[in-house]
């Protein structure tokens, strides 16, 4: 694994528990990957398997990490550089076959219309708000997991 990635809750992607909800998270920001972390928590439901955050801080880890499969809701902060999340959104929803739900990560409320040109099926504006970014997450979770069905 490179050092671009990490998965924080076991330290090992090849490692991960199963049935745990593993959700990706890309800024180029170590402060926005801890908000976002702690605003979702390791278990934001009981309905939902715990939580394995895996940690991209640049484009090239999220697309191999994404390549690799496994992934339940991806997280994007649309104000990273030099890639924006919105931009990686939409590359991965034109590339990744059954690509997983994608959260974007906005700069401000009236930046949602461009998550929709992303195809990112949720948005959250900042500041983050804990909760509002944990219900979208949840919600994310559970379409993930019912489509498929297999956990």
């Amino acid at each position: 694994m490179s050092a671009e990635a990490t998965a924080s809750q076991s330290g090992s992607t090849a490692g991960s528990p199963p049935g745990s909800l593993r959700i990706l998270v890309y800024s180029d920001d170590r402060t926005t990957r801890d908000k976002v972390r702690f605003g979702i928590g390791k278990r934001p439901e009981r309905d939902l398997p715990p939580v394995e955050f895996v940690e991209c801080a640049t484009q090239y880890a999220v697309l191999k990490t994404l390549d690799a499969g496994g992934i339940d809701v991806v997280i994007l902060d649309g104000e990273a550089v030099p890639a924006g999340g919105m931009g990686i959104a939409r590359q991965l929803k034109d590339e990744i076959f059954n690509c997983p739900p994608i959260l974007v990560l906005t700069g401000r409320v009236q930046d949602a219309w461009l998550a929709t040109w992303s195809r990112a099926e949720a948005a959250v504006p900042y500041p983050i708000d804990p909760i509002a970014l944990c219900r979208a997450t949840v919600a994310l979770a559970r379409q993930r997991l019912a489509a498929t069905s297999g956990r």
